[in-house]
């Protein structure tokens, strides 16, 4: 039996470990592969949710090595969790002898180019988006401070030392891939790259799981009539994502529909958003937030006429997947959302699965919301176009395919 060793800085117990790493390690051990999963938790996610994920891992005979995440200092916390993870790893490695370690995102790869240095272990590297780069379009290192300047030239470094060391790498985008490859015809590497996009649970993100009770409750608390258009939001709208554009937005859509309401389904503080709006003069009661858990969010997206996102369209962004694209898709909801993201343009104009803002301004969204009106959507079509696209079994052969090579 064949042993993996997957690495991530993401939390098992937080909202993106449970969508994008746990169905797909379910799947792969399915196939037959032992994995082991190492993974840095943040305390709070993690004395919520650890009895559920644990029960989780272990009825798929998954093998679980949380440890905590530091947050603070800035720079220090993640030197001193390089150090343990490399430290953690090279313990797994010596009782269980892993045939592949597999690294999400750049953190966890200095664990996996220590391991294969160290012991020859097969190198994945996962890199989930150009890491140093979103850093900075995020605006969360200052490159006028000289420490940020020289983390961020370190990082750069190092992304290709990881590119042509690792045995193979993963992109989520094509487009984030001819980047890679473009690096690679300047910098003298070959490594082999596949592109598996953020893929969805499409047997659960499934018009078959929308349960109209629960959408009835939703509707009641919520206060929405039947004749309310409602638009929905979905996910954190921190860092990335132009709540203030969206919200113009909306305004744009309110003044051409009325009865139009805008559904947060997100964790973030309800405050930030209902300021924002009221800096907008849009009315409270347009205003819909609502937490929610993952096994009820089918049944509230469910109550969406259609969903929106904007998402910075910076040069990190190119190999950027909206995790939410599919799960939207695999619902029949069209989408509108920004150009310039990743491979959206080219799935959106090829699929016909929404439609895309070309210019945050007034004109253009009164232009978008025409075409909405223009186009009648067939939920179907949508739902096909997210199984071409986003389909978590396509992404589980994909990553079984890169394991079955360097197995050889």
């Amino acid at each position: 039996m064949k042993k993996i060793l997957y690495i991530s800085y993401d939390g098992m117990t937080d909202p993106l470990g449970q969508s994008q790493v746990i169905p797909y390690l379910m799947g792969l051990s399915e196939l037959g592969y032992i994995v082991h999963i190492l993974s840095t938790e943040k305390p709070e996610n993690y004395h919520k949710n650890k009895l559920k994920i644990a029960q989780l891992l272990a009825a798929k005979k998954i093998k679980w090595h949380p440890v905590f995440y530091t947050k603070k200092p800035p720079v220090l916390s993640t030197i001193f969790d390089i150090y343990k993870i490399i430290s953690i790893a090279k313990k797994l490695h010596k009782e269980n002898n892993f045939h592949i370690v597999h690294c999400r995102s750049y953190i966890s790869a200095f664990a996996g180019l220590f391991l294969k240095k160290k012991y020859g272990v097969k190198f994945i590297f996962d890199m989930r988006g150009f890491y140093a780069d979103e850093r900075v379009d995020g605006k969360i290192w200052n490159l006028k401070n000289p420490v940020f300047y020289f983390v961020y030239h370190y990082f750069k470094k190092k992304e290709i030392t990881f590119l042509k060391q690792a045995d193979h790498v993963v992109s989520l985008t094509k487009a984030g891939k001819k980047i890679i490859e473009q690096w690679g015809k300047e910098k003298n590497f070959s490594t082999p790259v596949t592109v598996i996009p953020c893929c969805a649970d499409l047997d659960f993100f499934s018009p078959v799981t929308i349960n109209p009770e629960k959408q009835k409750q939703y509707k009641d608390e919520l206060k929405i009539q039947n004749h309310d258009f409602i638009i929905s939001y979905l996910g954190s709208v921190g860092t990335w994502y132009m709540l203030e554009e969206m919200l113009d937005f909306f305004k744009v859509c309110l003044h051409i529909k009325p009865e139009a309401k805008f559904l947060f389904i997100t964790k973030d503080n309800p405050v930030e958003i209902i300021k924002a709006a009221n800096r907008k003069n849009i009315p409270e009661t347009n205003i819909l937030i609502r937490s929610a858990e993952r096994e009820e969010m089918p049944s509230l997206l469910g109550l969406s006429n259609f969903s929106l996102f904007f998402i910075k369209p910076v040069f990190s962004k190119k190999a950027s997947s909206p995790t939410k694209m599919g799960e939207i898709l695999g619902l029949g909801i069209p989408v509108v959302c920004n150009s310039g993201v990743g491979d959206v343009d080219e799935i959106i104009t090829e699929s016909k699965s929404g439609i895309l803002v070309q210019d945050f301004n007034e004109n253009s969204y009164k232009n978008t919301l025409l075409q909405l009106e223009n186009n009648k959507f067939a939920s179907n079509q949508l739902i096909k176009a997210a199984h071409k696209y986003y389909s978590l079994k396509e992404g589980i052969t994909r990553y079984s395919t890169i394991y079955s090579i360097l197995l050889k």
